[in-house]
């Protein structure tokens, strides 16, 4: 069977997994799951039997079939070693994994559609309220990761230097959610200058939200 690709357009979750894919060279159907509000096909039953977490990404290569983003890139990690997105050495390694998950674990789960969907419905808070509670989160979680960038800006534009990682594939999605949600990101030139590089590379290019299928 090919191998599939459950996406959405502004996933940033499979952004990340576009981007993974295309840098690898593979192959792979985009089957689009609408999350937009009122179409909610990420609810349907036939997707539900899919993936019963009702989220996107989810990746099916017919060996393999999982969701979580974070899960299918170290899948791909293992199973494409060809070009690597995980430095070989420690302890670079772990640096670069510990990088993703500021933005996985610290920034992304705070912030997505559900969340302040929840905030809304449930607190009745407002939408200036919500656009301060995702720039906290934001702004606290890319504070840490310019620092990290930063020590090593001397060796290359990427954010470990000169070498293309999963911290980079992590960090293009999350600073166009940034700039979609209008948050201030002046104070963080490293990583401003991390995305403008990666964005020139034709597998960004290719994976980002406007150049989706299911765009509008």
């Amino acid at each position: 069977m090919a191998t599939r690709l459950y996406t959405y357009w502004r996933s940033s979750a499979a952004y990340r997994v576009r981007i993974a894919l295309n840098l690898k060279g593979i192959d792979y159907e985009p089957v689009a799951v609408s999350l937009k509000p009122g179409d909610d096909e990420h609810r349907e039953d036939a997707y539900r039997a899919i993936n019963p977490q009702m989220l996107v990404p989810f990746f099916d290569d017919g060996k393999v079939a999982i969701g979580q983003s974070m899960a299918i890139l170290e899948y791909l990690e293992e199973a494409w070693p060809e070009v690597p997105l995980l430095p070989e050495t420690q302890p670079l390694r772990s640096m670069v994994r510990a990088f993703c998950n500021a933005i996985a674990c610290d920034i992304h789960p705070l912030n997505n559609l559900r969340v302040l969907k929840y905030l809304a419905d449930e607190f009745g808070v407002s939408d200036g309220q919500k656009s301060d509670w995702y720039a906290h989160w934001v702004t606290e979680g890319f504070r840490a990761c310019e620092h990290i960038s930063v020590s090593h800006a001397h060796d290359g534009p990427y954010v470990f230097g000169k070498d293309l990682t999963l911290a980079d594939v992590l960090l293009v999605p999350q600073m166009y959610n940034a700039r979609r949600f209008e948050v201030p990101l002046d104070e963080f030139p490293r990583l401003n200058a991390v995305a403008e590089a990666c964005n020139e590379l034709q597998a960004f290019i290719d994976a980002a939200p406007e150049n989706q299928a299911d765009c509008p």
